[in-house]
């Protein structure tokens, strides 16, 4: 009976490691085939860039030029000589508090004025037509009137945030509780629900998909307008950043800042993504 034991013990992690080796082979497998056909494409595109811009007669500089010309701002984005002569990390850090800012109160608003014009036909027919017209409104448009309200660049950059993300936040979330089928509202008028029970059970499931459509859309106009507001309001900010190279002619700056920009955006993006990919899976798994 012993030797059995012993036996069955060296086994199990022999089985254990031949198990492990072609789930390894195949995530390996799979991280090639995502990360290897956008780094040839990218490869291609710089290449492109390079070939285009060696004349002497360019008008943008080649990537060789920009990281020669930036790669103390690559190389050290972390210092901070005073006012705005700071390293890009903490523009993109200014620029990213007003965004979680702005598009937090807009997500909360958005989810609860969506609920409300989802459910009520009422607040449908009133709040709709004007939400409509208002989103229609440019980013920037709403700047002047933020900065003769609040009188300072900070809250009036949040609200530009705010009213740029919320739209999408509203009317995709309205969405979403208005294709609740009917079924569900009647089983749930049935069990007698109380309205927390009714929200959390079967309101917020099925608008899970709706909701986050709107949240994506809504962080990635956030990003945008915020590039744009900094670059009206000044201060500390990877708006302000690149229109300030513009100033100054250094080209190869806003083609960095831009850069970063993208990558920040992109990484915004997924964040949302995976948050309702965490929310939405144990659902769709039970």
């Amino acid at each position: 009976m012993t030797a059995l034991t012993e036996t069955h013990r060296t086994a199990a992690p022999s089985a254990r490691f031949a198990n492990l080796v072609p789930a390894t082979v195949a995530w390996a497998r799979n991280a090639v085939a995502n990360t290897l056909p956008p780094l040839v494409a990218l490869a291609i595109l710089v290449g492109i860039w390079q070939l285009l811009c060696m004349g002497a007669g360019a008008s943008l500089p080649a990537p060789s030029k920009v990281v020669t010309d930036t790669w103390e701002l690559i190389s050290n984005p972390f210092f901070d000589h005073g006012g705005t002569d700071k390293g890009l990390f903490w523009h993109l850090f200014a620029s990213l508090k007003r965004v979680a800012v702005g598009f937090s109160l807009a997500a909360v608003a958005g989810v609860l004025l969506g609920v409300l014009i989802g459910q009520s036909s009422l607040a449908y027919r009133g709040l709709d037509p004007i939400f409509q017209v208002l989103r229609t409104v440019p980013p920037l448009a709403w700047l002047p009137i933020s900065l003769a309200a609040f009188r300072n660049a900070d809250p009036s950059a949040i609200f530009v945030i705010f009213i740029t993300a919320v739209w999408p936040i509203i009317l995709n979330t309205a969405v979403g509780i208005r294709q609740i089928p009917q079924d569900y509202r009647n089983v749930a008028r049935v069990m007698r629900l109380s309205g927390p029970e009714y929200f959390f059970k079967i309101m917020l499931p099925a608008t899970v998909p709706y909701m986050f459509t709107g949240l994506k859309i809504g962080i990635g106009l956030s990003w945008l307008a915020i590039v744009a507001a900094e670059m009206l309001i000044g201060g500390v900010g990877i708006g302000f950043f690149i229109w300030d190279a513009w100033n100054s002619s250094l080209m190869s700056e806003i083609i960095l800042a831009l850069v970063y920009v993208g990558v920040v955006g992109f990484m915004l993006d997924r964040l949302i993504g995976f948050i309702a990919g965490r929310i939405s899976g144990p659902k769709a798994r039970s």
